[in-house]
């Protein structure tokens, strides 16, 4: 593999990691305007494989779409360069943010920033579910089988746990149809079989939750199951990060919205939140360690299933699992949507404006499709606004 080649999948990754703001969506069309009609490295039906694949593997799709051209261009090196790259200035900038919330976050010259920021990105929240919701509940099947998850999860069921039982359940029910009544006895026999497995999982990942702060080996096994098992979208973390952070008490639910809140100033992956969070539970050496293990999964997948993409794409089994899990993952992103919706907009310390700030944000974004990164310069400057008025007694 040539260096030149290198050196221009770096390139790219680079400028697509420093400017791309606005989501997975807004990434994957960069690059697809990048790699496919300017540069021709793919052929659009190639990118639209690479593209599917995603959609078969947790992980954040964006990254793992760069990490599949990295791959397709450039082999191994090619992947490592293109995803690092990719990740690297959202990394870079969300830590920095996270050294100077820690700093003075707690200040009231600071609080200005997360005032009216806090509501505004719950507004870019539930853009993302319904966005997301549209695409996933395709069926009366996949409705009933969010459902189940939902209640699953409100009974205190955890995140892992809720999506391998909506998957592996939602496998073999979407897949009775196409069977006859021999092949439907076995299929249920196999479903049965693999909620027992997911249950047991879910039963041994919950544990004790400890309220101390959490060493780094644990803090870097959490960002890594994470890692592992995150289907269907960057914003789908928030749900993971509620889970695996806040229940253990090693964050708060306010300190939760902080960083998804400061996180979406930042270009690239929503999920480098993880380094928001990994600094201000343990440093740099936090940051490092949530930032490694929430990130390393992604590149052995890729690794790993590009080269059997065609035959992913194929299975109806692979594609049954894939339409239940996004169910399962749309049900788990709405119970905590509604979590942190009572926790931001209806505590009995909260002010209107908050309120009113909340339901602009979200006029904002459905009626006049703004990018979320507008949205949360919005909510930054009504809350400027709301304290320059609260000091000055207006």
């Amino acid at each position: 593999m040539s260096s030149s080649r290198l050196i221009e999948i770096a390139g790219l990754f680079l400028k697509l990691g420093t400017i791309g703001f606005g989501g997975p969506a807004a990434h994957i069309a960069m690059m697809e305007e990048e790699v496919v009609e300017r540069r021709q490295w793919l052929t659009r039906e190639h990118f639209l494989d690479l593209l599917g694949a995603t959609n078969l593997i947790p992980g954040p799709n964006s990254t793992e779409m760069a990490i599949h051209v990295g791959y397709t261009r450039g082999g191994l090196p090619g992947l490592a360069i293109a995803g690092i790259c990719f990740i690297f200035p959202a990394v870079t900038i969300t830590a920095a943010l996270a050294a100077i919330y820690v700093a003075f976050g707690a200040l009231p010259q600071a609080e200005w920033l997360l005032l009216g920021i806090k509501p505004a990105v719950l507004a870019v929240i539930l853009g993302a579910l319904w966005r997301l919701g549209k695409k996933a509940i395709k069926t009366w099947k996949l409705a009933v089988i969010g459902a189940i998850v939902a209640a699953l999860l409100m009974a205190g069921l955890n995140e892992v746990g809720a999506l391998l039982v909506g998957g592996a359940v939602g496998m073999v029910w979407l897949r009775l149809s196409n069977r006859d009544a021999t092949e439907n006895a076995a299929n249920l026999v196999l479903g049965t079989l693999l909620s027992g497995i997911a249950l047991r999982v879910a039963a041994a990942t919950a544990g004790d939750r400890p309220a101390d702060a959490a060493p780094l080996w644990q803090l870097g096994l959490a960002f890594l199951k994470v890692g592992c098992v995150l289907f269907g979208s960057g914003y789908v973390l928030v749900a993971f990060l509620e889970g695996e952070v806040v229940a253990r008490g090693w964050l708060t639910q306010q300190q939760l919205l902080d960083a998804i809140a400061l996180g979406q100033f930042t270009p690239g992956p929503v999920l480098s939140t993880a380094t928001f969070v990994g600094y201000t539970m343990a440093g740099w050496s936090g940051a490092l360690v949530a930032t490694l293990g929430i990130f390393l999964p992604s590149f052995i997948f890729v690794a790993v299933l590009n080269p059997l993409v065609p035959r992913l794409r194929r299975s109806p089994w692979t594609a049954a699992f894939l339409d239940a899990v996004n169910a399962s993952a749309v049900a788990l992103m709405a119970v905590v949507t509604v979590r942190l919706g009572y926790a931001t907009l209806l505590q009995p310390n909260v002010n209107a404006i908050a309120i009113v700030t909340a339901a602009i944000a979200a006029v904002l974004l459905f009626r006049f499709r703004l990018n979320s990164a507008w949205i949360v310069l919005f909510g930054a400057a009504v809350g400027g606004g709301a304290t320059a008025l609260i000091s000055t007694g207006g």
